[in-house]
């Protein structure tokens, strides 16, 4: 199975220009030891996912683009697909699983997109039906080189910043951008080490490695976790990447990502979704490698509801 390669990241990186916020590294004097944050809920969409959408679109024919694309996704990836096509006027379909938050699939209507809703398990055959059934092509959240490339920029632009980075956490559920962001460390600063981080309760991509063969746990499982972003499993694209290039994977709790979604708002005042506060749950919980640590947050479209519940739980325990 062919890898993508550092250039082809670079080439994404042209491509992007003026498309994807360049997000800053963010110091983090409230944390222990040596620690910034990547604040990819900065993005247009409030999501990495802009940077594998966009090049991903920019890379289709014309006529492609005319006859409109499709996709499935439980959000950022359908809103990051629906705001590129806008721009385009390009159709845009996103078959979205029941469940999904609210906020994220009103985001994909503003943007322009329409939705189809089915069970969590048929997301991904609707959206393969629908595309041969209505002439669209299929831009996947994560299974698909140039979505890869386009999330690598994350990579390329912390290499940039920091070459000297010891460890990057990387949240980790369809693989998409931890093997981007991989390849782009591995070729700039070859000694870092890039670390995925997923919730215990959709800990497939972790077994997986660990068996040396992908592993995909049902839907009725990873549904558990709070963190509706990575509750996808990798595809065996995403685990060849991941296999070569990732150095592991650690695991955090429920509790400690609710704990960093409020740590983020209160102390580096970043709004995050729980899928993207995996990586900072991660490091305040020690299970960070060493050094000069960069954790990725890689969204921040958060339930009102749910921000709320992690921000007041942790001036609870301030107060107390």
């Amino acid at each position: 199975m062919d890898l993508i390669t550092s250039a082809d990241v670079a080439a994404a990186r042209e491509r992007l220009s003026g498309v994807a916020v360049r997000t800053p590294l963010i110091p983090c004097a409230w944390a222990p030891g040596e620690f910034w944050v990547k604040p990819e809920n900065l993005q247009p969409v409030g999501a990495f996912k802009i940077r594998g959408a966009g090049n991903a679109l920019a890379r289709l024919s014309p006529e492609a683009r005319e006859a409109g694309v499709i996709t499935h996704s439980s959000g950022n990836h359908g809103q990051a697909l629906a705001y590129a096509a806008r721009s385009h006027g390009t159709r845009c379909v996103v078959v979205v699983p029941q469940g999904a938050p609210r906020v994220k699939v009103e985001a994909m209507h503003a943007f322009g997109a329409e939705t189809v809703t089915v069970p969590p398990a048929e997301r991904a055959a609707e959206a393969r039906e629908l595309a041969r059934a209505e002439g669209l092509t299929l831009i996947p959240p994560f299974d698909h080189s140039d979505v890869i490339a386009g999330q690598g920029t994350v990579g390329s632009e912390i290499a940039a910043d920091m070459p000297g980075v010891d460890t990057v956490l990387v949240p980790v559920g369809g693989g998409g951008l931890a093997a981007g962001v991989a390849t782009a460390l591995k070729a700039r600063c070859p000694k870092a080490a890039v670390v995925g981080v997923e919730p215990e309760l959709a800990a497939d991509a972790k077994e997986s490695l660990e068996r040396g063969r992908l592993v995909l746990w049902p839907p009725e499982r990873t549904q558990r976790t709070v963190a509706d972003g990575v509750r996808v499993g990798p595809s065996e694209l995403t685990f060849a990447h991941l296999r070569e290039r990732l150095d592991g994977i650690v695991t955090v709790t429920e509790e400690e990502i609710l704990a960093a979604v409020g740590t983020l708002a209160r102390s580096a005042r970043l709004v995050s979704e729980p899928s993207g506060a995996v990586t900072t749950a991660a490091y305040l919980a020690g299970r960070a490698p060493f050094g000069r640590t960069v954790a990725v947050v890689s969204g921040g479209n958060v339930l009102p509801e749910v921000l709320a519940r992690a921000v007041s739980s942790g001036d609870a325990e301030t107060q107390s």
